[in-house]
């Protein structure tokens, strides 16, 4: 059997992470053409030392010195730049983790994409950003496209795309993050750390806020739009604390199909990398009569207007769910820098969007340079979010 090809974008991230440690009971032959990381050096050497790729790549260039005495005699070839991390992207491999957080992943997963790679995909900025220009470009180019994500993965795995026709329903959960409890008041005085203390999963600082913010399920919305081909009125948010039901899809006969797990973020690894299979690994085993009981509320829009805003943006769609999306990233970095207060995330957000709306600079994102035409908006949203978060 030749080796299956494998690129892994955002190695050194909790996906990335998590996808080396589930390839190593992979019951087939593995080829490692790349690892890239955004900074961590240190890491990044760690695992090209381990694994052995024949390339691994630093997206900041400054830290490529180090890279390079850090992998010297090694064998493997260290690189540095945004462009290499492209290059990595369309080398035409057999599979490709999409793990890079942020806009930055976006020209990556679009540049392997065109390779006709198959993507595990967790970038979440890719399907926002340009959803259906990716997608488009995966299926022309003979590739596909498998959400990461576990509500996603969740999604994939009961729905029927021969009878789209017939759901009436995408229901995504959420565990509702740290503050599912916490009044309005007293979301207004909540620090970084209690932010970044996610009750469920083990994520960086970014989504951990995204979590908090319900942001995250925002974003999530607009990509099961785009990836299932369904309308905005068709995809809802269910708040399930224990995240053992990772999503649900409603027919019209009256079945409700959900996937359950234990959360781990192997098992929607597990299911893109196998697919159409599945593969054998030491997954942990669910135990419902351990759980006990699992329980499921509506979502507060008004303590979490996160939501509210996401589906103003897939209704109005264009430019709107990018220009969200680098808001958002704006107002994070903000908050995590003890700039601005919790409940300013999603007022930046909301103002941005509504500044850009009224000025024009929403236009809609096709196939031919969507990379371009969505990083022009993603640029624009950040420098409107600055003027924003100034006015504060």
């Amino acid at each position: 059997m030749a080796p299956r090809r494998v690129v892994i974008l955002g190695s050194t991230g909790s996906v990335g992470v998590s996808t080396l440690e589930l390839l190593a009971h992979a019951d087939e032959p593995i080829e490692l053409v790349a690892l890239t990381a955004g900074t961590k050096v240190e890491a990044l050497a760690e695992q090209a030392l381990k694994w052995r790729p024949r390339r691994a790549v630093i997206a900041d260039e400054t830290r490529l010195d180090e890279l390079r005495l850090r992998l010297a005699g090694s064998g493997v070839e260290a690189a540095g730049g945004a462009s290499a991390v492209e290059d990595c992207a369309a080398d035409g491999a057999d599979w490709v983790m999409s793990a890079i957080v942020g806009a930055a992943g976006l020209a990556p997963t679009l540049a392997a994409a065109r390779a006709g790679s198959i993507i595990g995909l967790a970038n979440k900025e890719s399907l926002v950003c340009a959803g259906p220009a990716l997608l488009a470009i995966a299926k022309a180019s003979g590739g596909a496209v498998i959400p990461v994500d576990s509500e996603h993965s969740a999604i994939f795995q009961v729905f029927e795309p021969a009878n789209a026709d017939c759901v009436l329903r995408l229901i995504l959960t959420a565990s509702g993050g740290p503050f599912r409890g916490l009044s309005l008041d007293a979301m207004a005085h909540v620090t970084r750390e209690q932010a970044l203390a996610h009750p469920n999963w083990d994520m960086g600082p970014k989504i951990s806020i995204d979590s908090a913010t319900m942001m995250n399920k925002g974003l999530e919305m607009i990509e099961a739009a785009y990836l299932f081909g369904m309308p905005p009125e068709k995809v809802d948010v269910i708040i399930h604390p224990q995240s053992i039901v990772h999503s649900l899809v409603e027919y019209r006969d009256g079945s409700t199909l959900a996937q359950l797990g234990c959360p781990d973020m192997r098992t929607p690894i597990a299911c893109a990398w196998a697919w159409p299979n599945r593969m054998a690994w030491p997954a942990p085993k669910l135990n419902l009569a351990a759980v006990g009981s699992l329980t499921f509320e509506a979502p507060d829009e008004v303590r979490f207007p996160a939501l509210r805003i996401a589906r103003e943006c897939l209704n109005a769609g264009a430019g709107a769910p990018a220009a969200m999306n680098a808001a958002n990233e704006v107002a994070v970095g903000a908050f995590l820098n003890g700039a601005i207060g919790f409940l300013d995330i999603a007022a930046i957000v909301a103002r941005t969007v509504e500044e850009m709306n009224s000025s024009g600079e929403l236009a809609a994102i096709g196939q031919d340079d969507a990379v371009y035409q969505a990083l022009t908006i993603d640029a624009a949203a950040r420098r409107v979010a600055a003027q924003v978060l100034s006015r504060l």
